[in-house]
């Protein structure tokens, strides 16, 4: 038995998709994904219209879907994270319905248990076997994690895997299984290596990249919370690997051995794991291609899906356990509100991802931003968007000192007895307004254009359109 298919387009037939259902995708392809494209133009060569995409990510590269939303073959958007290209456009209302954007916990708790239901999911498995055994460890397009398509998979009434690495059956090792695969697809690529994973992520080398990372660090070192068993979570942006850098010369010094490093795993995080800072990684997306290896040949590193790392409500969820996470910012406000969805102008150009399930799970959550890009300040009376809320930030971190959220009175007596540069976050925003003056925020349209699903499934808050 082989459920192997001649073509997408035999696929797409077979799975019954009809006018009005939902599709979805997952990003762990990012930049380097041909498969959302491949797919959505067969779709709209059989005539299909007034879907809905559900893609737990959206990049540049997916840029031909404003094409297919202009002829109204994708009337529905939701996604955790949208970017600058595809945003814009969305900001300026090309979609007649607002965007529904979720968490990474968020996404898949509400696919699980019936809220966003999923018709056809569709699989890019750099490995799969005819039977629709997949992984994201082997072959050309080897990236890592599959972490984020689980959810699509298990819960999807027809699962439909695409692969440009068709290998005998069973494939070992596997990551989603064919218990929940009814199609194989086998095509030339699924994508470009280049755009999917870089070779090395790189920490960064400016002077206030480096301040902010050395205080970040100094901050977790006077939390309390850097002991045995310590557990964090890093983004892959440069000051944060700065920070992890930092940080690791830390424990190392003062032989301290963590129990795991969460999220999108970095080279980086993987230096820490070999150098005795954490037991494991565990992963729901590698960032690059020594994650990629690491996550393929060390047992210690472990693929973990969206629902196990952020899912709320769950029986458990790894964030809940977490110490320590690094976050940034597009915005944040003097009451610890951050904006991580839209520029300070209001065009969408990100979203929450992790953001906010990290925030909410961490004993220590900490944002590292400049006090100002482009001369636009960073923290601002109201944020232009509530991508997470202030209750669950403790920290912003920046090259002018280190503001604590009031609710934290004991943080802020420990990071000023150990001698940190602690200032109130409004002192922090006249000191940089002095520097850059009091921007002007413009006006936005009237309409809606995309909702903010908070983690818990609430309506967090609303983005308008620009004009």
């Amino acid at each position: 038995m082989s459920k192997l298919v001649n073509s997408v387009r035999e696929a797409v037939a077979l799975a019954g998709l009809k006018d009005g259902m939902t599709v979805s995708f997952h990003h762990h392809l990012r930049n380097g994904d041909f498969v959302l494209n491949m797919v959505m133009d067969e779709i709209a060569k059989q005539g299909i219209k007034d879907l809905t995409v559900n893609a737990s990510s959206l990049f540049d590269v997916h840029a031909p879907l404003l094409n297919h939303i202009q002829n109204k073959v994708v009337t529905g958007l939701a996604a955790d994270y949208i970017s600058a290209g595809l945003g814009r456009a969305i900001s300026q209302g090309i979609l007649d319905k607002p965007v529904q954007f979720r968490t990474h916990g968020g996404r898949p708790k509400d696919i699980a248990t019936g809220k966003t239901p999923i018709d056809v999911a569709f699989i890019a498995a750099p490995a799969a076997d005819a039977m629709g055994n997949c992984s994201g460890k082997y072959g050309k397009s080897a990236c890592g994690s599959l972490g984020y398509a689980y959810a699509d998979a298990m819960y999807a009434k027809k699962v439909v895997v695409i692969t440009d690495n068709l290998v005998a059956y069973p494939l070992q090792d596997w990551s989603i299984s064919e218990s929940y695969v009814d199609y194989v697809v086998q095509v030339e690529a699924i994508g470009d290596p280049k755009g999917i994973v870089s070779g090395t992520t790189q920490i960064t080398r400016d002077p206030v990249g480096l301040i902010m990372a050395s205080h970040a660090a100094k901050v977790i070192e006077a939390s309390g919370l850097l002991k045995d068993g310590f557990s964090f979570q890093t983004g892959a942006g440069g000051a944060s690997l700065a920070a992890a850098k930092f940080l690791k010369d830390i424990m190392l010094a003062k032989n301290i051995k963590g129990s795991f490093g969460l999220g999108g795993i970095t080279g980086y995080m993987v230096d820490m794991l070999q150098a005795g800072c954490f037991q494991s990684l565990l992963d729901v997306q590698c960032f690059d291609l020594k994650a990629v290896e690491s996550l393929r040949t060390d047992p210690r590193h472990q693929e973990i899906s969206a629902m196990h790392y952020a899912a709320p409500g769950e029986r458990s969820a790894v964030v809940d356990n977490l110490d320590v996470v690094i976050l940034g910012a597009t915005e944040i406000d003097t009451n610890f509100n951050v904006n991580v969805h839209t520029d300070s102008n209001g065009v969408i150009m990100g979203g929450s991802g992790g953001h906010s399930d990290t925030a909410a799970g961490a004993k220590l959550s900490m944002i590292i931003a400049p006090m100002f890009r482009a001369r636009l300040p960073i923290v601002t009376n109201q944020v232009t968007c509530i991508s997470t809320p202030g209750k669950d930030i403790d920290v912003l971190v920046t090259q002018g000192g280190i503001a604590v959220n009031p609710a934290k009175v004991e943080l802020r007596q420990r990071l000023l007895e150990a001698g940190l540069p602690v200032v109130d976050i409004h002192e922090l925003k006249e000191k940089t307004e002095r520097i850059t003056g009091v921007p002007r925020k413009l006006p936005h349209g009237e309409r809606v254009v995309a909702e903010v699903i908070g983690r818990n499934g609430d309506l967090q808050d609303q983005i308008y359109s620009i004009r």
